[in-house]
């Protein structure tokens, strides 16, 4: 009876599989003192500076919030050198992917995506009556010339993730150069840029040089992740002011609480916490990379705060006998991979206590 009442598209839809939270391996097991490292979340949390401005906050949350996010986009324009005309403000850049596809796409159209990357890009084909063509990865990295060969008169938007989500994967400015050579001009892409802030390679493309030259590019960049306000669900989109003023039509009325904005604007004037975390994670990256050629494990090296690597057995049996010691990470079977887990660094001491864990669970 349910199914009659349900949109087909939306029986269709598979819903979004978070981290396992702490408090569920509690109550589940019993245990206490648990690592979680399947979210990539920032194991620092946010700028003292943004807790300190947070608590100010609160004074007011009886008040609407600033729909306009008036003065978070104020210090977003001059620090990324866009307008303010060209920032829109969502509930994490989640709500933004999913205003794109409402404002974009129309039934039997076309969405393009890596195989596997972000699921919620599916979910806004989906939603929209849309088929979203997956792509395989080479080398688990994006093959944009792949991607290229596949667009039709159907495709509207093409999803790149950078660096990729599961595999902490990047393209470079010579792929995307060729890439966006063969966009015809109905067709928006959409890149992804939600760990930006910790990567590290050379030849890591300027996106926003695309988005001040007038192309069909929107970028898309959070809070969640460097600046440790996952909780708050705060991120952004960049695009010429046409994309934005058309996304806007769609945006929710007071769509990100007065809290998160102003957790933003004091964390984009903390710089140094950004570099501390950044720090942390590359040495973190290397812990990892050390121990997993130690055991024989082989692994995708990452410009990300994550690292996708291969342990050679089921890994939800492995992940299962990792929550019993108090150890959460991400299975790969979720992503088509049964034999990968996903790993977000974290505190030296919680690394080791994973490595630990993991080490036991393999002999």
């Amino acid at each position: 009876m349910t199914d009659e009442l349900v949109k087909e598209n939306i029986r269709k839809l598979k819903p979004y599989s978070p981290g396992k939270p702490i408090e569920e391996v509690e109550r589940e097991f019993g245990i206490t003192d648990i690592v979680k490292l399947a979210s990539n979340e920032n194991p620092l949390g946010p700028s003292p500076r943004a807790v300190e401005a947070m608590k100010k906050a609160l004074d007011n949350v009886a008040l609407y919030p600033d729909g306009s996010c008036y003065q978070l986009k104020k210090a977003l324009a001059p620090h990324w050198g866009v307008s303010e005309e060209q920032l829109i403000i969502g509930n994490g850049s989640d709500e933004l992917i999913h205003y794109i596809g409402i404002t974009f796409l129309c039934p039997g159209d076309e969405v393009i995506q890596a195989d596997p990357s972000f699921v919620r890009y599916e979910a806004a084909a989906v939603l929209n009556n849309c088929e979203c063509i997956m792509v395989p990865l080479r080398n688990f990295t994006h093959d944009l010339d792949a991607m290229a060969d596949r667009i039709t008169e159907r495709t509207r938007l093409i999803f790149v993730a950078n660096p990729n989500n599961p595999t902490g994967t990047v393209v470079t400015q010579r792929d995307v150069e060729r890439f966006m050579s063969r966009l015809p001009r109905r067709v928006i892409a959409v890149f992804d840029e939600a760990y930006y802030e910790y990567v590290e390679t050379p030849d890591f493309p300027n996106m926003l040089d695309y988005v001040r030259a007038g192309a069909n590019v929107i970028v898309l960049r959070t809070f969640s992740k460097i600046y440790g306000l996952a909780g708050l669900r705060i991120g952004y989109g960049i695009a010429r002011p046409e994309i934005i003023q058309c996304l806007n039509q769609v945006r929710e009325p007071f769509n990100v609480n007065s809290v998160a904005q102003v957790g933003a604007v004091a964390s984009l004037n903390d710089p140094e916490q950004v570099r501390r975390s950044k720090n942390l994670n590359s040495q973190a990256k290397r812990y990892f990379y050390g121990e997993f050629e130690a055991m024989g494990l082989s692994y995708t090296p990452s410009e990300a705060n994550f690292v996708w690597v291969d342990i050679g057995r089921d890994s939800r049996a492995v992940f299962t006998e990792l929550l019993k010691k108090g150890v959460i990470v991400r299975t790969g079977d979720i992503f088509g991979y049964p034999t990968h887990i996903r790993v977000t660094t974290g505190t030296q001491a919680e690394n080791e206590r994973f490595i630990k864990a993991l080490r036991e669970i393999l002999v």
